[in-house]
C-alpha cells in the first residue's frame, strides 16, 4: 500500500474482510449500525479505503465508532488497545521536527496523519473513544493541540491510567517509544 493511493483488488477485499470482522466482534462500539450500511458507504467512497488501509497497516485497528446523522457519514477511529505501533517515536509536527538539532525522529504525528488522509484525534475525540473501552493503558497518544499552546512550544498527549483518562503536556519536539497518535476518518 505505501507509495500508491490505490488498493489492489486483493488488498481491498482483505481490508474489507478485516473491517467487517472487527465491526462484528465489537458491536458495543456502534450500536444500531449494520455492516451492510457501512459497506455501502465504503463502496461509494473507494478513496477512503486507502486511508483506512494506512490506518490498519500502521497498527491502528480502525473501527466504526459513530454515525453523523445529518450527513450519513460513518466515523472510523483507531481502536488498537495501545497507541498504534507503526506510529510511535514521532514528535508532534513539522515545526517541532525542524527544531530538533540532533536525534531527529523519522517524522511527525501531524504530518503522518495528513499523509494517511486522516485526522489526528483531539482531546474530546480521545475522551469519547475511552468511553468505548480501555485504550493506552501502557502507551500514550499525541492529540490535536490548541494553537495557543502550540505557539508556546507545547503539545498535548493523553493516556489512561488508574482507570482515568489524563491529558498532559510536553515540548512538541519530544518523542518517546511508547507515544504515538490515533486517527479518525469520516467516510
Amino acid at each position: 500500500m505505501p507509495g500508491s493511493r490505490e488498493l489492489t483488488a486483493t488488498q481491498r477485499e482483505a481490508l474489507l474482510a478485516t473491517l467487517q470482522d472487527r465491526f462484528e466482534a465489537h458491536m458495543e462500539r456502534h450500536r444500531g449500525l449494520e455492516w451492510t450500511a457501512v459497506r455501502a458507504r465504503l463502496d461509494s467512497r473507494p478513496g477512503k479505503l486507502w486511508s483506512l488501509g494506512e490506518m490498519e497497516r500502521t497498527g491502528g485497528e480502525p473501527d466504526v465508532v459513530d454515525l453523523v446523522a445529518a450527513t450519513g457519514e460513518v466515523v472510523f477511529v483507531d481502536c488498537s488497545a495501545q497507541s498504534p505501533s507503526g506510529r510511535r517515536s514521532l514528535c508532534y509536527d513539522r515545526a517541532a521536527l525542524d527544531a530538533r538539532k540532533e536525534h531527529k525522529p523519522k517524522s511527525s504525528a501531524m504530518e503522518m496523519a495528513a499523509a494517511m488522509g486522516a485526522s489526528m484525534l483531539g482531546v474530546g475525540g480521545y475522551r469519547r473513544l475511552q468511553e468505548l473501552g480501555k485504550f493506552d493503558a501502557t502507551t500514550s497518544s499525541w492529540v490535536r493541540t490548541p494553537a495557543r499552546i502550540r505557539t508556546l512550544g507545547g503539545a498535548l498527549f493523553c493516556d489512561r491510567r488508574y482507570d482515568t483518562v489524563f491529558v498532559y503536556h510536553n515540548g512538541a519536539e519530544s518523542y518517546y517509544a511508547a507515544r504515538g497518535f490515533r486517527c479518525s476518518l469520516k467516510v
